[in-house]
């Protein structure tokens, strides 16, 4: 059975400010069958690249990238805003659709030589994914994929960053 995911995306105009239109998942995380249709289409998608760890980017990130790495059966690797994770960190600032930002991802949590799937929500500009690329390569690991549920499409936010790109849906921008 297919499901139509754009069913399970709440649209809001000019949010968080003008110009802007959200992709609220909030729907689709109240359903049961169409989260667990999107994480076994993102497992799917990820399983041939044979990730050590995957990356998710704060905060809804967490939310596709845990189960994921579970059903993958590798690790789960955070990609937090500044000053939210204790120890060493490496840090990276990126620029957002509407603003910028910092990721930072914990040192003692990745390991050299490894391979890393990068798992996010949406992709707009791919400031995030280039951000989090960026630290990863820094410290000697493989960055083969990234994937997100939600592509705004237009915006050609993959050309940020080197690896390949998969999403589930696509919106124009």
């Amino acid at each position: 059975m297919s499901i139509d995911y754009k069913k399970y995306v709440a649209v809001t105009e000019d949010f968080p400010i003008k110009g802007i239109s959200f992709k609220d998942i909030s729907p689709l995380l109240a359903s049961s069958e169409a989260m667990n249709s999107v994480i076994d289409e993102m497992v799917e998608l990820i399983r041939p690249y044979k990730p050590d760890y995957i990356i998710g980017a704060e905060s809804r990130g967490f939310i596709f990238g845990v189960p994921v790495a579970m059903k993958l059966g590798c690790g789960f690797v955070m990609a937090r805003k500044p000053g939210k994770l204790p120890g060493k960190v490496v840090r990276a600032e990126y620029g957002l659709e509407y603003g910028k930002d910092a990721m930072e991802i914990p040192v003692a949590a990745v390991e050299k030589g490894k391979s890393v799937v990068l798992v996010d929500d949406l992709l707009a500009t791919g400031g995030t994914f280039a951000a989090i690329e960026k630290m990863l390569l820094e410290l000697g690991m493989k960055v083969p994929l990234a994937v997100t549920f939600i592509e705004l499409s237009d915006l050609e936010g993959w050309k940020s960053f080197q690896a390949d790109y998969k999403s589930i849906i696509k919106y124009p921008h």
